[in-house]
């Protein structure tokens, strides 16, 4: 079905304020802006490597008994936080733990990349052989894994001890959720290669949208918009556009009721000026593709429950982590991206 415009929608779109999440500072590295918001971008690592994870993170797990999804999430969230390296370097492993030399090799070993399992050993490195080769190598991704694997098995391989050595080491509660949250989702998919999106509104609906990207917004002081507006009418079902776990939902007096998604990539999503939740959804949940999350409003710009004062519409967003800040970038290339790809899948099912 086409989008259509309505005739109040087009001078709404350019007069609207909106702000979607005050905690988060919009981009100011054009050029990290702009490989972020490259619509091939998202995925870490191609699907022919991630397949190559599993037999890694078996062959580590019947070693350690650590639960190979564990793994699979730790590993996950470090390439997550480590995006920028270029591609062809993500793409020739399917292991990406990066454990900091002077944790490996002992933080006064005088040879920083120590190999040497004993000398490690000497000056209270963590480095271990995972592969009985005789030697702990950092950049040889059995190793590392089995290290890190070793490291999390220090107070036992349950849940509970294993969140306890994800505290211990990472010392951010928020990245022992999202670690435990990847966790559930390998778990759940019996396999580490869990990769698709959907648009955010159903495409049997009616709806319009252009990129505002960046243009300036004023309510509440000035700022510029960091996100895409979806128009529809009020109670258009909105649905998860990635595989993620709810890691907000509730009030925000710019954004009204609103929903954030962390997906495999560590991108977050934003939904904003909801109607409404679908019932049950909470902190922690898990959503796929096209999961229904809730309604198209007009709520924020005030108290809870502040309503009405612009027109129904989704503001989406999406924003990148190095685990050190987060920014945002403009969503609207992947938004036509998803667009094409949920009507061709419609297509092939009739």
């Amino acid at each position: 079905m086409k989008t259509r415009k309505t005739a109040w929608m087009l001078p709404l779109m350019l007069t609207l304020t909106l702000w979607p999440l005050p905690s988060f500072a919009a981009a100011t590295d054009t050029t990290v802006a702009a490989k972020a918001a490259n619509p091939e971008s998202l995925d870490l690592v191609s699907a022919e490597v991630a397949q190559q994870e599993m037999p890694v993170l078996q062959q580590v797990e019947r070693k350690t008994r650590v639960p190979w999804y564990y793994l699979a999430a730790v590993n996950q969230y470090e390439m997550g936080i480590h995006w920028r390296r270029k591609k062809e370097e993500r793409n020739t492993s399917p292991i990406q733990v990066q454990i900091p030399a002077e944790k490996w090799s002992g933080a006064t070993n005088p040879t920083a990349e120590d190999i040497n399992p004993m000398t490690i050993q000497i000056f209270g490195g963590i480095g271990l052989d995972g592969n009985n080769d005789k030697k702990a190598d950092r950049t040889d991704p059995v190793d590392a894994m089995y290290t890190m694997a070793k490291l999390l098995a220090k107070e036992g391989t349950n849940e509970q001890a294993i969140r306890v050595s994800l505290w211990e080491y990472y010392r951010d509660g928020l990245v022992v959720d999202r670690i435990t949250g990847f966790a559930q989702i390998f778990k759940e998919a019996g396999t580490t290669d869990v990769r698709g999106h959907s648009f955010p509104i159903p495409l049997r609906y009616n709806y319009s949208y252009r990129s505002t990207w960046g243009d300036p917004r004023g309510w509440g002081g000035r700022r510029v918009h960091e996100g895409c507006d979806i128009f529809a009418g009020s109670g258009t079902p909105v649905v998860s556009t990635s595989y993620g776990v709810v890691e907000v939902i509730g009030w925000n007096k710019y954004g009204g009721w609103r929903i954030g998604i962390r997906d495999l990539n560590n991108v977050y999503h934003y939904y904003a000026h909801l109607r409404g939740f679908e019932k049950g959804l909470k902190h922690g949940s898990l959503v796929k593709p096209g999961q229904l999350i809730g309604s198209v409003g007009s709520s924020g710009y005030g108290k809870p429950g502040t309503s009405g004062k612009f027109a129904p519409h989704l503001h989406y967003g999406m924003y990148r982590e190095s685990g050190t800040r987060e920014w945002a970038f403009d969503p609207t290339p992947h938004l036509r991206k998803w667009e094409r790809e949920t009507k061709k899948a419609k297509k092939k099912k009739k």
